[in-house]
């Protein structure tokens, strides 16, 4: 197996545009990594530079201990699924397959061997006989996974492979690919635009936006402690709320302020020395829409975090309700119990978990305080 570094990776296009600036990261051997970010960020163009399909303008691509600039895809011991699948229709499911090892000359007993092993793993030895064509858009995917199986490549990489999928199957397969990471004990490389999927599978994301990363951490990590207001929003489903606003000192409390709404900051936010030099300037406050209650016992205890707002939509998710609420200007996204009866029209109180609070540099959109 193997670990990848990438160290100060450019691609530069002729024109100017420079699709990925001064990429830095260490992909762990074993690591399901996940590249995310919105169309045109420079994931996919990252994936080809290591899988060798993009030349590299600047910089040094290792695989394990060997600098691979140079070295042609076929010898990167790396095997890439597609987004489209890439299977050729006039041959079997075992045909494609095997067919990498055919044109490496490995023995037919060694190809039967790793076709049917790959086979089994991914559950389809019953379609080995059947053309493409015949098969379902999970099948075709499991196909190309294992194509990729049958090499014992030392790094898996992954190009929005699940895209095709329809909702249901595209869930089922997030649980499959998780599940073979950790049957074949492989590294990685996984990309989407989907935070769902990397929140879900990864062990480590990196967050791109015009060709730089923004942030790389552990999901947990990237949820609750986004570096910028960009990784916050794009983070999370419902996306995190945002609302402007000012810093205000009244005696030894900190308030903040937006939209007529005043709310106190906990004690150990409003000490902090990071605010010191933001009190009284505006700032951008985020907050998760499960941080915002409804619930009339827990409005009632926090009369100091609690404020009218009006219902403009609800949408029942079975297991919970997402309640689309204004004030003012601002429009907020509360997830709420799906005992909430709370409805569309509704001018009710809610009240928000200060302690929950990310505030934000307008200017630069720097996370100051989690």
């Amino acid at each position: 197996m193997a670990s990848i570094s990438l160290r100060h990776i450019y691609k530069k296009y002729p024109g100017g545009v420079t699709a990925v600036s001064d990429f830095n990261l260490e992909v762990k051997d074993k690591e399901f990594l996940v590249l995310v970010g919105p169309s045109g960020c420079g994931k996919t163009t990252t994936l080809r530079m290591i899988a060798g399909l993009e030349e590299i303008s600047e910089g040094e691509l290792f695989i394990g201990d060997q600098l691979v600039n140079d070295v042609a895809p076929k010898d990167r011991k790396i095997a890439m699924v597609f987004q489209n699948y890439a299977l050729y229709p006039h041959m079997s499911v075992f045909e494609n397959m095997a067919f990498g090892l055919k044109l490496n000359k490995t023995p037919k007993e060694e190809i039967k061997r790793r076709v049917e092993e790959a086979a089994r793993i991914l559950g389809i030895t019953h379609l080995l006989d059947r053309k493409p064509k015949a098969l379902s858009g999970g099948q075709k995917q499991r196909v190309a996974l294992g194509r990729a199986i049958v090499r014992n490549p030392k790094v898996f990489l992954l190009d929005e492979p699940l895209s095709n999928l329809d909702a249901k199957l595209r869930a089922s397969m997030r649980t499959e690919l998780t599940k073979l990471h950790n049957r074949v004990g492989t590294t990685f490389v996984y990309v989407t635009h989907d935070q769902v999927e990397a929140m879900t599978m990864a062990t480590r994301i990196v967050v791109m936006k015009d060709g730089l990363i923004q942030q790389v951490d552990t999901p947990q990590n990237l949820y609750d402690n986004p570096c910028n207001i960009f990784v916050a929003g794009f983070i999370g489903t419902p996306q995190m709320n945002f609302m402007n606003g000012t810093l205000v000192k009244k005696g030894d409390a900190v308030y903040f302020e937006f939209e007529n709404v005043s709310l106190r900051l906990p004690a150990e936010k409003a000490n902090a020395p990071e605010l010191a030099e933001y009190i009284g300037q505006e700032v951008v406050v985020g907050l998760r829409p499960e941080c915002i209650s409804d619930d009339a016992k827990v409005v009632e205890a926090n009369a100091e975090s609690s404020f009218d707002v009006s219902v403009e939509v609800t949408e029942l998710m079975g297991a919970e309700i997402y309640l689309y609420l204004s004030v003012g200007e601002t429009n907020l996204i509360a997830r709420v119990s799906s005992r909430s009866t709370t409805r569309a029209g509704d001018q009710i109180k809610v009240s928000f978990d200060m302690s929950r609070f990310h505030i934000f540099d307008k200017d630069t959109e720097r996370c100051i305080l989690h």
